[in-house]
């Protein structure tokens, strides 16, 4: 049966249906070439007609081989039928010329072996099939004055042999032919290096996006789990003795849950594809909300020496939401993993913005966060990182210190 496989295989049945594509689609070619075959024999007309014809014919039949939508066509085609694993055109790239005439020559290939395949059938088939039938006495009275090469219509014995050798022989064209299709496909409908680098390109922003995206949750969903979870416990301890101070618990939770709906609700509508009528998302958070920022961390328990030189609101927007970010972190870093007051100082100079942020820490083993190894940790570093600027983490007499530095002219 192993000889036989490719007869009957899936893949040679599909393929089959792909290279008879590039049949069907000659046609319109076949029909052209007839036309102007009745134009030039019939009565003379003048060759300034005649080479304006032929410029049209040429366009009619060459365009259609280099637009990048044929090629696209292509691609899915050669997917589907052949099984063969070609990326799309890059949205945002044209092809080059290279591109284009790798395209064509698979198009013109297809076409021309298409259109072979087809004249094969509807010769090789019917012809084999009436070999075969006489066999049984079908049509063998049509078939018996006929002279087939060697043979005449009373070799019936061979006939019929050499009937079955044309259907197999074809099966095998077709499989052949089909395989070789599947073995060229990558390579003449395959990216181009401009390509590769454009679509890197694309995956690269991508995944830089989905890094941004999971920052911005785990900072600001986690700052408010902290602070809730700070005040509910300390509510819970004086829950009988303070009400007013369960109050303003119960009040900072709820403003820390809001907090964090708005920022969910700003990452979902990044994600969200624009849609007629959506409202925008709202704006993210930068260093001028970092008086509410601090106000939360306080009424969490979490007493914060603030200090600031010069205007946040100076601070350009890229810059600004991120070093409201890396404040946020550290201050949750701090409510989870430290004790005391938190000093936070800030400084916006000419060029840069500075941050710095220390508190003491809990006589406890190293915390995820503070060894250097957390996510909280590592997302200010990525933060820092976009934006060409330093950063310095790590205890210091018992007391852990976050220093960063943040250019403006290397801002995107």
């Amino acid at each position: 049966m192993r000889p036989l496989a490719p007869l009957i295989a899936a893949s040679t049945w599909r393929r089959g249906v792909f290279l008879l594509l590039g049949g069907v689609l000659v046609l319109p070619y076949v029909l052209l070439v007839v036309a102007f075959r009745q134009v030039f024999t019939g009565p003379a007309i003048p060759w300034p007609l005649t080479l304006g014809l032929l410029l049209v014919a040429a366009l009619i039949a060459g365009v259609p081989l280099l637009l990048d939508g044929s090629r696209a066509l292509e691609i899915a085609a050669a997917r589907a039928l052949l099984g063969v694993d070609l990326p799309d055109p890059a949205p945002t790239h044209r092809a080059d010329r290279e591109t284009r005439l790798r395209a064509a020559l698979w198009i013109a290939t297809h076409l021309v072996i298409g259109g072979l395949l087809i004249v094969a059938l509807l010769m090789a088939v019917p012809m084999a099939l009436a070999f075969i039938a006489q066999q049984f006495g079908i049509g063998a009275e049509l078939l018996r004055e006929e002279q087939f090469g060697p043979l005449d219509g009373r070799d019936t014995g061979w006939l019929t042999l050499t009937g079955v050798l044309l259907l197999v022989g074809l099966g095998y064209a077709v499989a052949g032919l089909g395989a070789l299709a599947a073995t060229m496909a990558p390579v003449l409908l395959g990216p181009a290096q401009a390509e590769r680098i454009a679509a890197l390109e694309a995956r690269a922003t991508r995944l830089a996006e989905r890094n941004r995206l999971a920052r911005e949750l785990h900072d600001s969903v986690g700052h408010a789990l902290t602070v809730a979870t700070l005040q509910a416990g300390a509510a819970r301890a004086v829950l009988d003795t303070d009400p007013e101070f369960v109050r303003r618990a119960l009040a900072a939770i709820e403003e820390a849950g809001r907090a964090a709906m708005d920022d969910l609700d700003h990452v979902l509508g990044v994600l969200r594809e624009p849609e007629h009528g959506r409202p925008a998302p709202a704006p993210q958070r930068t260093l001028v909300d970092l008086d509410r920022l601090v106000a939360d961390s306080r009424a969490a328990g979490l007493p914060v020496d603030e200090r600031r030189t010069g205007d946040p609101a100076a601070v350009p927007a890229a810059v600004s939401r991120e070093g409201y970010r890396i404040v946020q972190e550290a201050l949750t870093n701090a409510a989870r993993y430290g004790r005391g007051t938190v000093e936070l100082r800030l400084h916006v100079g000419p060029d840069a913005l500075e941050l710095e942020l220390v508190n003491e820490l809990l006589p406890a083993p190293r915390r995820p966060d503070q060894g250097g190894g957390g996510r909280g940790l590592d997302g200010m570093r990525e933060r820092v990182l976009l934006l060409g600027g330093q950063l310095a983490a790590g205890p210091a007499g018992g007391r852990w210190r976050i220093g960063v530095r943040l250019p403006y002219r290397e801002a995107p």
